[in-house]
């Protein structure tokens, strides 16, 4: 019985975050270092493990990185005049807001508030606006990573049937805009699609976001098709899994991508790629 090919996530990270290094080490020569500002409000247990993530990521490849750690009880104006500080602030090149926040704090007007010059999670309209049109902007980093990751295996997406299933701004929306910009025939499915295995089995390329543990099984997939797991959930054991029963699945898929290992590590790789881009913007024009 055939397993299919493992995309994995740590390894490809590794490798662009090399990359990344490289040109931040070049950056510098120039008088320029690349800083990234992460706000975090709350104590929000998993956010505090991605913040941190975050940080070190930060760290490892040159960046500088400012942690800032506010208690829940921050009202919306002080977080507002916290962004607008950050904005002025010459030596910081991409901001990030940690979502979500408390209740009291509207999110979207926060993410409004970032210059769309720092907006490195690519969450601002303005991004979201340039991403629909086809102009250079900021992608959001988790479907940037699954770009990549298609990139990697040197998957042509041109005329290929690809299936999105999640409609978030943060993930499925921008995911299926930059898979039709690729030329992929692009279908969006979410909780209200009539038949979601009928879907499926059409895909070339599978991409499941909706946070649904075993929600794709190994009958909903197409022999030989790209399937890309973006979940992240907790098993009754409390252990980290997908949204695709990878032990069913990877029998009959082509490619796969595993939890952990698989998108989690593109994630923070492409706010690092888009906070040097950001840096990068800087450079003099020749």
């Amino acid at each position: 019985m055939t397993v299919a090919q493992v995309i994995d996530g740590v390894a490809l990270s590794k490798q662009l975050r090399q990359q990344i290094s490289d040109r931040v080490s070049q950056l510098k020569q120039q008088g320029i270092t690349p800083g990234l500002a992460v706000l975090l409000v709350g104590d929000n247990a998993a956010s505090q493990v991605y913040v941190r993530n975050k940080i070190k990521a930060c760290e490892d490849t040159g960046f500088k990185s400012v942690l800032e750690q506010y208690p829940a009880t921050l009202t919306e104006a002080e977080l507002l005049q916290r962004v607008q500080a950050l904005n002025q602030d010459l030596s910081i090149h991409g901001i990030l807001v940690q979502l979500p926040l408390p209740e009291h704090i509207d999110g979207q007007k926060v993410i409004e508030a970032i210059s769309p010059a720092k907006d490195v999670d690519g969450f601002h309209v303005a991004s979201a606006g340039a991403l629909m049109v086809g102009q250079p902007g900021f992608w959001p980093c988790t479907p940037y990573g699954c770009m990549k990751m298609l990139e990697s295996i040197g998957y042509a997406l041109r005329g290929k049937h690809a299936v999105v299933i999640g409609r978030s701004n943060i993930v499925g929306k921008p995911m299926a805009l930059m898979l039709l910009q690729q030329h992929a025939t692009v279908t969006i499915c979410h909780s209200a699609t009539a038949d979601l295995g009928h879907m499926t089995r059409q895909a070339d390329v599978l991409i499941a976001a909706v946070g649904k543990q075993n929600l794709v099984t190994a009958d909903m997939v197409k022999p030989g098709a790209v399937v890309i797991d973006v979940g992240m959930n907790r098993n009754a054991e409390g252990k980290l899994c997908g949204d695709v029963d990878y032990e069913g699945v990877k029998h009959v898929a082509g490619w796969i991508t595993p939890v952990p290992g698989g998108v989690g590590p593109m994630t923070i790789t492409m706010l690092l790629m888009n906070t040097l881009e950001a840096a990068e913007h800087e450079l003099p024009h020749a």
